[in-house]
Formats: C-alpha cells, structure tokens, sequence
C-alpha cells in the first residue's frame, strides 16, 4: 500500500508507520442515555501500519470493547464504535502529518 501523500512514516522492520487523526465522538453515557454536551469530541492521534491498526492501538489505550467490525474506507480511515466504562463512542481514523496531540 502507498503511503498517503499527508502522512509521515517511520521505519520499523518490514513494515511502515503511518499517523493516523482519531476523531472520538461520545454517543451515550453508561446508563445508555444520548449525550449532547458540546464537549462530546475528543482529537487523538495513534501511529500504526494501518487504518485497522490504529483502532485496535486506540481501543487497548482506552480499556474499551470494540462494538462490531472496524469499516475500512480508500484512503487509509475507518469507522468503528467502542464502548468503555464512560459510554458509547464512534471513531473516526484518516491519516494526519500532524504531531502527537490529544484535545
């Protein structure tokens, strides 16, 4: 797979890094309720080889459970809903050049 033109690799044995940008938006509280405070989105970034990856990297960091399959899309994102002790979120991964931040 190529890398996508905005993205940084690192190298690693066999494989390339890749940065991905993990928009992590709050769906429900743990009672199931909707959530519709303002501050529901959340910015990370993970590095990983791929789009999958990056998730499953997230999903561990988060002590969460991945809800279903991860949706791979062309360009390297993906879709994928989690569920930890604070609630439900849906997760959006699509490669950054951008540094490590968490917002």
């Amino acid at each position: 797979a190529r890398l996508h033109r905005n993205c940084t690799h690192q190298r690693s044995i066999g494989s390339r890094v890749m940065r991905f940008s993990i928009e992590q938006r709050h769906l429900t509280d743990p009672s199931g309720k909707p959530v519709v405070d303002a501050h529901g989105v959340s910015f990370h970034t993970v590095d990983a080889e791929n789009a999958e990856d990056a998730v499953r990297l997230f999903v561990k960091k988060e002590q969460a459970e991945l809800l279903g399959d991860v949706l791979k899309f062309p360009g390297f994102q993906a879709v994928a809903t989690l569920r930890n002790g604070r609630g439900v979120y849906t997760l959006q991964v699509m490669p950054t050049s951008g540094p490590s931040v968490v917002r």
